[in-house]
């Protein structure tokens, strides 16, 4: 509890008042994250995705255009060019002092892209990675958009398995989808309300 004297401290929020700053503003309402994992939940190898299949880039495009992302500078360096998505607000998070990225809303910290979303509707926040990022940010998420690819991957990076959480629940599934031999199909996920 708050007392009445209370004062943001100076510089960032420490992260438990974030939380409670973006809890307010949303009145508890969390963001989504969209997510393409293999078999054992991996996401990318030596910063790459693991497998690029164009009706998932193109689900991408449609659910997150005209809406915010919020990502790291790795996963930024990895588009093409290195710049941010068109027809999107960025905001992208990095400890570099120093980085600038045009048309980009840059961030130093969590606690920062926290403050930065509490701008917007809450529906229409993303969390595109990396996969520091999505671990710092599942739990200010009611909502994973989840690209379940059939196969099993070399991989370095993860998306947390959201079939092990009790907090989390498959609500939909679509029809298995396949290209160039591999199976994959579209899922959504959402956070178990509260009692």
């Amino acid at each position: 509890m708050l007392s009445e004297g209370f004062r943001q401290p100076a510089g960032k929020w420490p992260v438990d008042l974030a939380v409670y700053k973006y809890k307010i503003i949303h009145k508890g309402e969390k963001m989504n994250c969209i997510v393409a994992v293999d078999k054992n939940w991996a996401i990318g190898y030596q910063n790459k995705l693991l497998a690029r299949i164009p009706e998932d880039q193109r689900f991408f495009r449609e659910t997150t255009t005209g809406k915010v992302v919020i990502l790291g500078r790795k996963t930024l360096e990895t588009f093409p060019g290195g710049k941010p998505l068109k027809n999107r607000v960025n905001i992208v998070i990095t400890t570099r002092k120093d980085y600038r990225a045009d048309d980009a809303i840059v961030v130093r910290s969590i606690e920062e892209a926290l403050a930065e979303a509490a701008k917007y509707n809450s529906e229409d926040v993303f969390v595109i990675g990396g996969d520091s990022v999505y671990r710092q940010m599942l739990s200010f998420c009611d909502v994973a958009y989840v690209t379940r690819i059939d196969h099993e991957y070399q991989a370095d990076t993860y998306f947390p398995n959201l079939d092990l959480m009790d907090d989390w629940a498959l609500v939909e599934i679509s029809e298995e989808y396949s290209y160039q031999g591999l199976t994959y199909r579209f899922c959504r996920y959402e956070r178990k309300k509260t009692k």
